[in-house]
């Protein structure tokens, strides 16, 4: 009852009050809202270790895709920070959109690469990927400017880009072989950076280029690194729960709420992703905490 308590007031984004007249009703379990912030605390508790022990892989990961989502603690405004590794999703609920939150999850010392768009906090961090899915949003921009440069500009750019997009679904369905893959990139490659040196001397479109002419190796890592794709579409997928129940609950009132929220929804993500039932993992996990054993782990795929 514990654990889907838990799950009603995030999984399926259920108000207190709902959730309380969720078990009388179905389960004849009188409640209040009131018992269900008691219940909530437990959760939270319950699953704190398992949250904790992926919370120490963040700096270790190879790749992370990293994203965030407004959002609200009481009076304050908050943020929703979404990691997706390679087996886990970690969610943190913080005060902060700056480069603090990165700093306490991975460390100064991180090494490995970030998928992410161009805001500046991550620019401290390990080896960037821009998403592609963002730069493209930015040239059909460019395309619906009334300025006449700044439409050709768009034009020039989105051409390459959607062949870029072409070469890669051939790579991920694998038809097309990752060496076969670098040769073919390299005209594509040269042609947008090509578009980009041109429009960073021209007065109308230099404010657009300068970024992605100076900082041109982040948009070409996974060109060289496997495991890295062209676009951020796994954090922003992973953040879309979190952005509906933000719209439905308008954020947390406290900072115990906001623990409750990040933890469940760390759970509820990673077990989708690894196949696990997270009814039966959040289960087994209360009743292991109500008896003193050692709670379940989420570290590894079964």
């Amino acid at each position: 009852m514990v654990a889907f308590a838990g799950l009603l007031m995030t999984c399926f984004r259920q108000s207190k009050r709902r959730a309380a007249q969720v078990l009388g009703m179905i389960l004849h379990q009188p409640a209040s809202a009131g018992w269900l912030v008691t219940l909530q605390g437990r959760v939270a508790e319950a699953v704190q270790p398992a949250c904790a022990e992926l919370a120490t892989q963040l700096a270790t990961q190879a790749v992370l895709r990293i994203d965030e989502s407004p959002t609200k603690e009481g009076a304050a405004k908050a943020w929703v920070w979404t990691f997706v590794a390679t087996t886990f999703t970690f969610f943190a609920c913080r005060l902060s959109r700056g480069a603090d939150v990165l700093q306490e999850l991975l460390g100064a010392a991180f090494g490995g690469v970030i998928h992410c768009d161009r805001a500046r906090m991550y620019w401290g961090f390990g080896r960037l990927q821009w998403c592609w899915a963002h730069l493209k949003r930015d040239f059909q921009e460019l395309i619906d400017h009334p300025c006449k440069t700044r439409q050709r500009l768009g034009h020039d750019l989105m051409r390459p880009t959607k062949e870029l997009f072409a070469l890669w679904r051939r790579v991920r369905d694998g038809t097309l072989r990752r060496r076969a893959f670098r040769r073919r990139m390299r005209p594509i490659r040269a042609a947008i950076e090509g578009y980009l040196l041109r429009g960073y001397y021209n007065s109308l479109t230099h404010g657009f280029c300068k970024e992605l002419w100076d900082y041109r190796e982040r948009l070409w890592t996974f060109v060289e690194v496997e495991g890295v794709e062209p676009t951020n579409n796994g954090a922003e997928q992973a953040l879309r729960h979190a952005v509906i129940w933000r719209k439905l609950s308008f954020g947390t009132q406290s900072a115990q709420g906001s623990r409750f929220v990040e933890r469940m929804l760390t759970v509820i993500e990673t077990c989708r992703r690894q196949k696990r039932n997270v009814f039966a993992w959040l289960t087994e996990t209360v009743e292991a905490y109500n008896h003193g054993r050692p709670t379940l782990s989420l570290l590894h795929a079964v």
